[in-house]
């Protein structure tokens, strides 16, 4: 089948979607289909866009047997909502643009509708396609809960959207039994959700020695690491590790490791100086092939979420820092997806979130019994070999789409009603 998958992070992007969606179409290639995929340029997280990107609409290429079409957007400061907007806006214009141009049986889209709606309605939609709605966060929810989202008539305004695209998708794919309720209760019909479990690489990412190339470079093999890699975002709730550094400044063993760019990057990086935080230290956005050894550098991995995001959130690097064989620490809501991972794998520890103390306490803890961290990191590798490698999730999607008649003949039906 020739699948359209629309999405603005592709590899080699950073970010957690673009090694989801690189993944994904290369093992939907390996299982007989034809990929297509229309990305933005190279641009997550910082916004800005590499020279080398710069000066086309869109670029064709082929990348391990993926078709590959890489749209314009402009570089943008990211932590600005307006500047945002304007990239959402030129992907989504010249992403329908560049589909006109395909061939193509079902598309796969990944949500919020805020960054791919014309390409839905117009190559999804108007064409009556079959469409999986991928899901990733659900919208506009956590954007309010961020306080990004403040008008009424533009959360109106994306409510429709989002619901808009649950009504004409074939399919819903959410990532976990958390998210599935969350759009039951939204009047998403539950026979129209499918969960497929975010994956991973499990063969790329392993348990490394504590000694590697990356923590010898940034001086990280001395002492106890704990560490936050990825996006340094708003959602997260930074602040609650700085104050946990704070409560542990008298550790002289404690060292907490932050590797990532992000929107939030700059104000943490300013409240650690301005407080005077010598056992905190920030590491630059590092190579995906330098993963690996990024996490196999920490003595315990950090989650953290802002109080009432864990039912709109589920980090991928959750699964990253389980496949590496450390314990993770997550701080996020007792009620929520991730705290209820954290327990089913037993690869770390829940607090609560937006508490330091308890954060301190848990820290401490692990760092008091090594035998306890070897045993976590053990049963979280188990946990996401056996769940979540990348050809589960493969073999789910290819299930979806090994139904194109049904699928055209559902999407018509919708089309028709309206």
């Amino acid at each position: 089948m020739r699948v359209l998958v629309i999405t603005p992070f592709y590899a080699p992007d950073f970010g957690p979607s673009a090694p989801l969606f690189t993944m994904l179409c290369e093992d939907l290639v390996r299982l007989g289909h034809r990929v297509s995929v229309i990305a933005a340029v190279p641009h997550y997280p910082t916004g800005k866009v590499p020279a080398e990107f710069r000066g086309h609409w869109a670029r064709r290429g082929t990348r391990n047997d993926v078709d590959v079409t890489r749209v314009w957007v402009p570089s943008v400061d990211r932590s600005r909502l307006a500047s945002r907007m304007l990239a959402f806006v030129a992907y989504q214009a010249l992403a329908a643009v560049a589909g006109l141009r395909r061939q193509y049986d079902a598309l796969i889209v990944s949500n919020p509708a805020l960054e791919a709606f014309l390409p839905f309605v117009i190559l999804g939609v108007l064409r009556r396609k079959p469409i999986v709605y991928s899901v990733h966060e659900i919208y506009p929810d956590i954007g309010v809960k961020l306080g990004v989202f403040r008008h009424r008539p533009v959360i109106r305004a994306l409510e429709r959207m989002e619901a808009f695209c649950y009504r004409r998708a074939r399919r819903v794919r959410v990532l976990s039994d958390g998210y599935a309720g969350a759009l039951r209760a939204k009047g998403v019909p539950a026979e129209k959700i499918s969960v497929i479990y975010d994956w991973l690489d499990t063969a790329f990412i392993q348990p490394r020695p504590r000694s590697n190339a990356f923590s010898r470079q940034w001086g990280l093999e001395d002492g106890f690491v704990l560490m936050y890699a990825g996006n340094l975002g708003y959602t997260q709730g930074l602040e609650q590790v700085l104050e946990a550094a704070r409560l542990l400044a008298a550790e002289p063993s404690v060292r907490f490791v932050f590797v990532g760019d992000g929107p939030a990057k700059a104000g943490l990086e300013q409240a650690a100086a301005i407080g005077g935080l010598r056992n905190v230290r920030f590491i630059p956005m590092q190579p995906r092939e330098v993963l690996p050894d990024v996490l196999a550098s920490a003595d315990v991995s950090l989650i953290t979420l802002k109080k009432g995001f864990a039912s709109d959130s589920v980090p991928s690097k959750f699964y990253s820092i389980l496949a590496s064989g450390r314990p993770l620490i997550a701080a996020v809501d007792d009620n929520g997806d991730t705290a209820a991972l954290a327990r089913e794998s037993g690869g770390g520890l829940q607090v609560p979130p937006e508490n330091p103390a308890k954060l301190a306490g848990a820290i401490l803890r692990l760092r008091a019994d090594e035998a306890e961290r070897r045993r976590m990191g053990e049963r979280g590798r188990e946990f996401v070999v056996k769940r979540h490698g990348r050809q589960a999730a493969a073999r789910a999607f290819d299930e979806i789409l090994r139904e194109p008649t049904r699928l055209a003949d559902d999407n018509q039906e919708a089309v028709a009603r309206g």
